[in-house]
């Protein structure tokens, strides 16, 4: 019990300070605090120039908008607009994941894809879990060998599945024809990230529960 308590301490201890990036590098960080200090207007604008320019870059490449969804660029817009969106402390405001599989059809290569956005999203899911095991290691609510066993139980999958994360939406749906015939899809998702912390402490706190009763 006294296990569980410790965590919930550090999970708290998380809520109150500002959480990692996900899976962003040191310049895309460095990017967002630049952004952060921009209007929305300027925002919107740096936004709308990058969809241009990675569309034009992926039309060279083949790519098209999947039937019945946006015209590439749009998508793109909505894409990059949602990637530099901060929320009030300044984290990003969405986990983001993409994939490309390919398919002899077009709906057998967009579902593998979704599929593998989804377990990308899990993949961040659980190291904002792990995250919450360290930090109770570092203020010394948790040893380091309890804090191995659950970080292994929550890299397992144990606790998270794709279907954890409900349903989901891409943002941008793109085609290509491949030579031999085959169709190869791009999936875009986002992910509320205040949702995904939300899934990742509970992850932790559930597998801390497991080790408490093991302990025991």
């Amino acid at each position: 019990m006294k296990l569980v308590n410790q965590l919930l301490l550090a999970a708290c201890f998380m809520v109150a300070t500002p959480c990692s990036y996900g899976q962003l590098t040191k310049e895309q960080i460095k990017e967002h605090q630049e952004l952060s200090k921009m209007t929305k207007e300027q925002a919107n604008k740096k936004a709308s120039k990058d969809a241009r320019n990675e569309a034009k870059r992926l039309k060279k490449e083949g790519w098209k908008a999947a039937p019945g969804s946006l015209p590439m660029e749009k998508q793109l817009d909505r894409s990059f607009a949602m990637f530099y969106e901060l929320d009030t402390d300044y984290q990003q405001k969405y986990f983001t994941e993409q994939s490309m599989a390919v398919g002899t059809t077009f709906n057998a290569a967009k579902m593998q894809a979704s599929e593998l956005a989804r377990l990308g999203q899990i993949g961040q899911i659980q190291s904002e879990a792990t995250a919450i095991v360290d930090n109770s290691v570092a203020n010394n609510q948790l040893t380091a060998a309890e804090a191995e066993s659950i970080t292994k139980s929550i890299m397992s999958g144990k606790t998270l599945s794709s279907q954890s994360l409900g349903r989901i939406i891409p943002v941008v749906e793109l085609y290509r024809d491949l030579p031999n015939g085959n169709k190869e899809v791009m999936i875009r998702i986002f992910y509320d990230g205040a949702s995904a912390r939300e899934i990742a402490r509970k992850a932790a706190l559930g597998d801390l529960k497991d080790e408490a009763g093991q302990m025991k």
